[in-house]
């Protein structure tokens, strides 16, 4: 553990040995939170990285051979064409409404 010092206006300056460990380069953006009493610093893009790893372990695997970009074409198509046929309906219940 290093102990680091705060100067004016709540200055910190990470110790070259941790900014090497947690691969930080200067102008990365970091990101700070606490969590139970610790300040936690990250890097965005870290941060980017543990989101990306935390949504794919939510997603359920995808077999062989199964595309998720068909799946959505094929979903957004099924929507069009449930929205014209229902348009088609409703023009027709309503045929007599035009002058």
């Amino acid at each position: 553990m290093l102990a680091v010092k705060m100067s004016e206006g709540g200055r910190v300056v990470i110790p070259a040995e941790l900014r090497d460990q947690l691969q930080f380069k200067q102008g990365d953006q970091l990101l700070m939170e606490v969590k139970n009493g610790a300040l936690v610093v990250t890097s965005k893009a870290q941060r980017v990285a543990q989101m990306r790893d935390e949504i794919l372990a939510a997603m359920p695997p995808l077999e062989a051979g199964r595309s998720m970009v068909d799946e959505l074409i094929a979903e957004r198509r099924a929507e069009a064409a449930k929205e014209e046929a229902e348009a088609g309906e409703w023009e027709l219940r309503n045929a007599h409404l035009r002058p």
